[in-house]
Order: C-alpha cells, then sequence, then structure tokens
C-alpha cells in the first residue's frame, strides 16, 4: 500500500497528538526511492551532501545550483515523501531580497515542499518576511554547520544555562516569525525537552534526546554506510557497506572464476555465424 504523503499541517498535528515521526536524507533518486519505499515520513535534501557525496571537509562552498541538481531527482524519487530543501551558505545570508529570491529559485526549480535554513534570533526578520512572501520554512538551530567555526568546531551546543536560554530564545523568535517547525541538533537532552516543551511548533532533534517531536538522522550514518566515521548519536540499523562490499567483491570472484555470466545470465539463441 503506497504510503500518504506528509503534510505541513501533519508535522503540527502530530506533535498537538504526541505522535513522533522520521527524518533522514537523500541526495539522489535512487535513495530518495528507497526512502519512499519505507514508512518514514520527511527527506532533508541536506547541504550535507558536501561532505557526504563530494567528499568535502564542510558544508561550506555548496552553491545554490548543487542544491537544485540534487533536489529535483529526490523530489522525483520520493512523490509520496516530504522533502525539505537546505539553503546553503552564502544563498540567503546577504539580504532578505537574496533569501526570497533563493528560497523561490529553489521552490520553483524543484517543487521540492519547503525550505530549510539555519540561524537563530538573527535570522527571524528574514523567515518572517519568506514566510510572509509565501514559502514555508523550517528553522535549523543548535549546532549549525554551515557556521561551525565561529561555534568552536562541530560540538555539543546548549551546555550551559545561558546557551541552553539562547537557544530557547532562537526557537522563540523563529516560532514567531512564522516558521512550521525547527531541527534542532547536537544539543543535551534535557536542552531538547526543554524546546519541546516550550516551543509550540514540532522540534526535529539530531542528536537532541529522545524528547523531542521527530528524531533526525543521515541515511548513510544510520545505514552504516560510512566505514569507521561515527558520530556518538547515531546508532546504525543496518550494515549496508559490508553488504555492498560483500556484493562487490562476489561479483569480482565470479568474474575471474568465470562462473559469471552462467546461461541464466546470458542471451543463448543459436545464431549461425559465417567463417571469414
Amino acid at each position: 500500500m503506497t504510503k500518504k504523503k506528509f503534510t505541513i499541517a501533519d508535522f503540527q498535528k502530530y506533535k498537538n497528538e504526541g505522535k513522533k515521526f522520521s527524518y533522514v536524507t537523500a541526495y539522489d533518486y535512487t535513495t530518495a526511492s528507497i526512502v519512499d519505499e519505507s514508512d518514514c515520513e520527511v527527506i532533508l535534501v541536506g547541504d550535507s551532501l558536501a561532505m557526504i557525496m563530494l567528499g568535502r571537509d564542510t558544508t561550506v562552498g555548496v552553491t545554490l545550483d548543487d542544491m537544485i541538481h540534487h533536489i529535483k531527482p529526490v523530489v522525483l524519487g520520493a512523490p509520496n515523501t516530504f522533502v525539505v530543501g537546505d539553503m546553503p551558505f552564502g544563498s540567503y545570508n546577504a539580504s532578505i531580497e537574496q533569501a526570497i529570491n533563493s528560497c523561490s529559485r529553489i521552490l520553483m526549480e524543484t517543487n521540492c515542499d519547503c525550505i530549510k535554513l539555519e540561524g537563530g534570533v538573527d535570522y527571524a526578520p528574514t523567515i518572517n518576511a519568506l514566510v510572509k512572501a509565501g514559502i514555508p520554512v523550517m528553522g535549523h538551530i543548535g549546532l549549525t554547520p554551515q557556521t561551525a567555526t565561529s561555534l568552536g568546531g562541530f560540538k555539543v551546543q546548549g551546555g550551559t544555562p545561558e546557551s541552553a536560554r539562547q537557544l530557547i530564545e532562537d526557537a522563540k523568535a523563529i516560532e514567531e516569525a512564522g516558521a512550521f517547525s525547527i531541527v534542532l541538533e547536537c544539543v543535551p537532552t534535557v536542552v531538547g525537552k526543554a524546546l519541546a516543551e516550550e516551543i509550540k511548533i514540532p522540534i526535529l532533534g539530531i542528536g537532541a534526546g529522545k524528547y523531542v517531536d521527530c528524531q533526525v538522522l543521515v541515511t548513510q550514518d544510520l545505514l552504516n554506510m560510512y566505514g569507521d566515521f561515527k558520530p556518538k548519536f547515531v546508532k546504525h540499523f543496518a550494515n549496508i557497506r559490508q553488504e555492498m562490499v560483500n556484493g562487490l567483491n562476489k561479483f569480482h570472484e565470479e568474474t575471474v572464476n568465470g562462473t559469471f555470466p552462467s546461461e541464466e545470465y546470458s542471451f543463448n539463441k543459436e545464431v549461425k555465424i559465417s567463417k571469414l
């Protein structure tokens, strides 16, 4: 049975009813089609593609054109899953006009369901302007990879009373600006709980403990496709990297020993070929 596509209204409905939902990533058609067959409700096409798909050390450097290029096939591959398009660094930071133009491009050229952007109180006016322009916005606070250097690197955020309170103020500002949900990344469980309780819109947690409204993980992380790299908050729900290596090695083995292709995988029609 085809799953029913999640809507923006469902985000709030699930929070109000105390129902959890899941949120993963995809950056290509094939992965998106696999997620679409799963029960996961939401896909993010994140600027994390810089690290996962392009092998870079940071998300900074991905362009708006890069994001559009990757979001398009995900939308096509996952027609029954809510798709979020991430705003890359430099595409919304200069001005509200730039943000509206960039977000409009993503929505119009990819047909994704909303955009996500990083930033707290300082970006509330931008979020408000986007919402007034008819653009659905998902916020992102806590560890924000685009500005991780200024936060001291990829570290847990909200670890002091002052920084925890700032996250709550950021979330309130984003909520008041009109965002329909907020990604909260890499914070202590108690901070995730506090935000989920104080903020009316859904809190979507990645490394934010169990009390948030939704759990978010990168698909390549949760399926163990990276090998040795594993953030603390990631659980491996499958071991796909090793399964892929095993399959490739089996193909190599049967190629070398001549057992592949057998008749089953060959075109076996008899054809009379004249001698030269």
